[in-house]
């Protein structure tokens, strides 16, 4: 946990807003590492690409059922009715959070692969493993993600 919960951390902080969702995510994806009695890895790196895919796999999850749930706005007045960012990056006019509501604005082909060539340093070969995608897709999306990244940016 101490090598790659930095790592995680930011795959949690990529996908979900919420602190609290962060935290379970982030908590669950150590939960399978810790169950996968029957994973062998070969490396220190494909501990990394495999905790990267199940975190990311666990905020898709995580997502989905968040956007099954009917709130009723109905009940809610004063203090709150808006939430509290208690998350320095998610404060409006910061940098970061202009950087970080970019790379949640991108759809997620082009995001998680994207994230993975600039902060994690992965190859696009090493990414499509990690994907089960095609090399050459996996380079589109990194091209693709960078210009609306871009264009975001600006």
């Amino acid at each position: 946990m101490q090598r790659h919960a930095d790592t995680v951390w930011r795959v949690c902080s990529l996908h979900l807003r919420e602190p609290a969702d962060r935290q379970d995510a982030f908590q669950d994806a150590f939960l399978k590492y810790a169950l996968a009695d029957s994973t062998t890895f070969e490396d220190d790196e494909h501990c990394k690409a495999w905790l990267i895919t199940v975190t990311r796999n666990l905020c898709r999850d995580q997502l989905k059922r968040a956007a099954r749930k009917n709130i009723s706005l109905d009940g809610l007045e004063g203090p709150e009715a808006v939430p509290v960012q208690a998350d320095p990056a998610a404060q409006p006019g910061s940098a970061t959070s202009e950087v970080v509501a970019a790379m949640r604005s991108l759809d997620d082909p082009p995001r998680t692969p994207l994230y993975l060539s600039i902060y994690e340093g992965y190859s696009a070969p090493e990414i499509a493993s990690m994907l089960d995608a095609p090399v050459n897709t996996v380079y589109s999306w990194i091209s693709r993600g960078r210009a609306q990244l871009r264009s975001a940016l600006s």
